[in-house]
């Protein structure tokens, strides 16, 4: 494993949520970190077929364009009553037809509509890959998990994405209702980050 030694990273991401959560975990290292946005770094076509493959995609690129360590992830939620959908493909998954742009709220009818033609089981996981690279090509990778159940109808204007809808197993309320910090104790970006900073920072 790698030790991280520097003091400025880059956050591989677009997604200003995703940027917030991972630079709020990042605080406590001392680690200054900036998004690809900010430093106006175009996206690679995520055409991996699991998480961690995209998350490497990402972080690889970002490394490349800017000779800093980047870090990226990719996280979605995996329904098993639904193949495994939306997975990999949650951001797409939540894109409305009407307008072409990302719509979580369309997104999670969408996600309901197809559990009721099914009637099936609501058990439902985020799963999130966190990829390190560095400039020269190196790359450890981590992945998280956390476990719940797909409710309706959703709760909660906390967090993005799909957390209204997602209720954590041993939990009464949804990602949706949850305060931030309790989120960032037991989400799968925080489990697959306990990995990289034992890894990588410890």
């Amino acid at each position: 494993m790698r030790k991280f030694t520097a003091d400025r990273l880059v956050v591989a991401s677009h997604n200003a949520g995703k940027v917030r959560e991972i630079g709020a975990l990042m605080l406590p290292y001392g680690v200054d970190t900036v998004s690809a946005a900010e430093l106006g770094l175009s996206e690679p076509v995520e055409d991996g077929e699991t998480f961690i493959a995209n998350a490497e995609l990402k972080a690889r690129s970002a490394a490349d364009k800017s000779g800093l360590v980047a870090l990226a992830d990719d996280s979605g939620l995996v329904v098993p009553a639904l193949g495994g959908r939306p997975g990999i493909h949650s951001a797409r998954w939540a894109i409305n037809p009407e307008t072409g742009n990302r719509d979580f709220i369309y997104g999670m009818g969408k996600l309901e509509e197809e559990l009721k033609k099914i009637k099936g089981h609501r058990a439902a996981y985020f799963a999130c890959a966190l990829s390190m690279a560095w400039p020269d090509g190196h790359v450890e990778s981590f992945e998280g998990r956390v476990y719940g159940t797909l409710v309706w109808p959703i709760r909660g204007h906390n967090g993005f994405g799909y957390d209204p809808m997602f209720q954590a197993d041993g939990y009464d309320i949804t990602f949706g209702e949850m305060e931030a910090a309790k989120k960032h104790d037991i989400s799968h970006r925080a489990n697959a980050f306990k990995k990289l900073i034992n890894a990588c920072f410890k």
